[in-house]
């Protein structure tokens, strides 16, 4: 495992892949802030991959808001990225859908009005959920509006075999509140509970295609581009099922101690304990060039 707090013991490999990296694709929940914290070097790391001319773009699975919400969010902490640079686990459902299921245009969603919102916009119709619905899909976010009719609700058209969509798997959502927050993939293993069905398909990362979509957007090879985040099992596994360099930071889910535990340590390619490491990493490649 190379997990690195100091420039002077990174192996000569890991230089050689990080001379690669011409973009960084940032996770943001526990790797650029902490339920509504900015980490206070995120923008002093920003600043250097633009130094070094590195460019970046976010990927997040939270779909407890729409994608105009995390937008706004971002700006609202200073962090200032365009549209086309911040993709969701929304953004991936929703692609899923018109391809492979155009004719599925009513929907029961699970989720917040503001993510709600994303769907119509795209020319999807979300239903109440009264009895008398017939939708054409059921689709289960990160729903921190959820109230316990609406879960039966989806319960019901699950067990009524309707096709069944989940937006990520993630099971909790970082917070810098004494809380734990239950995100999507928890809301599904409930419904798993009462009706022995998974859902029939799991968006957002660890897919490939979060990734990969953005390594071809940016005429890139896989190798050119690091998938960063504090996942293992969705940060982690997205960057290798996309053939990219994966870098695990400790600001968020993941723990050392854990580590050994969850991954061999020939799986993981890097090991920070934060993006400020990195960062100062970066800078060290760079100047050695």
């Amino acid at each position: 495992m190379n997990y690195i707090t100091d420039c002077s013991e990174v192996p000569e490999y890991i230089f050689e892949s990080l001379q690669h990296i011409k973009h960084i694709v940032l996770d943001m929940d526990g790797t650029i802030y902490s339920g509504n914290t900015l980490f206070p070097y995120t923008i002093d790391f920003l600043d250097t991959l633009k130094r070094v001319g590195i460019s970046y773009s976010f990927l997040t699975n939270n779909s407890s808001k729409g994608k105009s919400d995390h937008l706004l969010k971002l700006a609202t902490m200073g962090v200032k990225v365009s549209s086309e640079d911040l993709f969701t686990s929304a953004d991936a459902t929703i692609g899923f859908l018109e391809t492979h299921y155009p004719l599925s245009k009513r929907l029961f969603v699970l989720g917040t009005p503001s993510l709600i919102a994303q769907f119509e916009k795209r020319g999807f119709i979300v239903l109440d959920g009264a009895p008398n619905e017939d939708p054409d899909a059921l689709i289960v976010s990160f729903d921190t509006s959820l109230t316990y009719d609406r879960l039966c609700r989806a319960a019901w058209w699950v067990k009524k075999g309707k096709p069944y969509f989940s937006t990520n798997p993630d099971l909790t959502c970082p917070t810098d509140q004494d809380v734990v927050l239950v995100d999507c993939g928890a809301i599904c293993l409930c419904i798993e509970a009462a009706t022995g069905r998974k859902p029939d398909k799991v968006l957002g990362k660890p897919q490939a295609d979060m990734l990969t979509g953005i390594i071809a957007s940016k005429n890139m090879q896989a190798n050119q581009v690091a998938m960063v985040g504090d996942r293992i099992y969705t940060d982690i596994f997205t960057a290798r099922n996309a053939g990219s360099f994966g870098i695990l930071v400790l600001s968020g889910e993941a723990v050392l101690d854990d580590i050994n535990d969850k991954l061999s340590s020939n799986e993981l390619d890097l090991v920070v304990p934060s993006i400020k490491e990195l960062g100062e990493l970066m800078l060290s490649v760079h100047n050695t060039i």
